[in-house]
């Protein structure tokens, strides 16, 4: 049996792992039950933008009656990426469901056992709904760093969970280990989708093996915010709904130019970590 380390949940050759290969997979991290607070938090916004695109004259019916994976698909398969996209690539609305999960024990006890027990919750998550046939569903190579090249914080570590099982049909992580040991390369924006997604070229790329990651749902992908990474569009007829969650130590920047974060663990000061209550307040720790 494998060793634990001394915090965290992580064994001696999981933390190894991840610092010789700059990612790491945990299977099944989370149950359907731990999910439950997000994919009630998704199917809300759902139910938001359904009941705009009704009013707006754009679909006869709002679908509430379809299952989870295939409601937003099913709402945009006859509208074009443009009235999908003006709903933006990514969401970070502030709905309780996500601050369950970003404060999830077992989320944390995984990264405290990386950057130790003072977890600082990065104000950049995203709720990803790949939709398929969409522009916007395939993510090119890039760095997490090029989205904040100016902020000292490192390391920052991203937690990639998908809410269903994400796989080369739907549009799983493809990754390149050991690149989180490079400096952020230059990026650019590109154009073709009209997402503005940070973006490297081929030659930037190298000659690093890359790794196909299909997961289960409720799996976690943790990687470096250098680490190169990308996902392919979706095939499939469902939505690929994911999360990908930051957490940082404490001692770093706090990012507040891209929103608020929140002090998600303290071993020196549980008292100040912050509730819903603060979160829903935008702030950062509890007071």
């Amino acid at each position: 049996m494998s060793a634990k380390i001394n915090s965290g949940s992580l064994t001696k050759e999981q933390a190894q792992f991840y610092e010789e290969e700059g990612y790491l997979v945990i299977p099944d991290l989370l149950s359907d039950e731990e999910l439950a607070p997000a994919r009630e938090a998704m199917t809300r916004k759902v139910s938001m933008i359904a009941d705009e695109l009704f009013q707006d004259g754009l679909i006869p019916n709002t679908l509430e009656d379809r299952p989870f994976q295939y409601r937003l698909a099913e709402l945009f398969q006859d509208l074009s990426a443009e009235n999908f996209l003006k709903y933006g690539r990514s969401w970070r609305d502030r709905i309780p469901g996500y601050f369950t999960l970003m404060s999830n024990p077992k989320i944390l006890d995984a990264v405290e056992s990386l950057i130790g027990g003072e977890l600082f919750s990065n104000p950049v998550y995203n709720v990803r709904p790949k939709v398929p046939k969409v522009a916007a569903g395939a993510v090119p190579w890039h760095q997490d760093k090029s989205y904040w090249p100016d902020a000292n914080s490192n390391p920052v570590i991203t937690v990639w969970i998908p809410l269903v099982d994400a796989n080369e049909v739907n549009g799983c992580l493809h990754i390149k280990p050991k690149t989180h040991r490079k400096r952020v390369l230059k990026w650019h924006k590109e154009t073709h989708t009209g997402t503005g997604y940070t973006a490297l070229k081929e030659s930037q790329l190298g000659k690093t093996e890359t790794v196909v990651l299909p997961v289960t749902a409720g799996s976690a992908i943790l990687f470096n915010d250098r680490c190169l990474h990308m996902s392919t569009p979706n095939l499939s007829n469902e939505v690929r709904w994911s999360v990908d969650l930051r957490y940082q130590p404490t001692d770093q920047d706090p990012m507040t130019s891209h929103g608020a974060g929140f002090l998600a663990r303290s071993r020196k000061n549980p008292a100040k970590v912050a509730t819903l209550e603060d979160w829903l307040a935008g702030r950062a720790e509890h007071i």
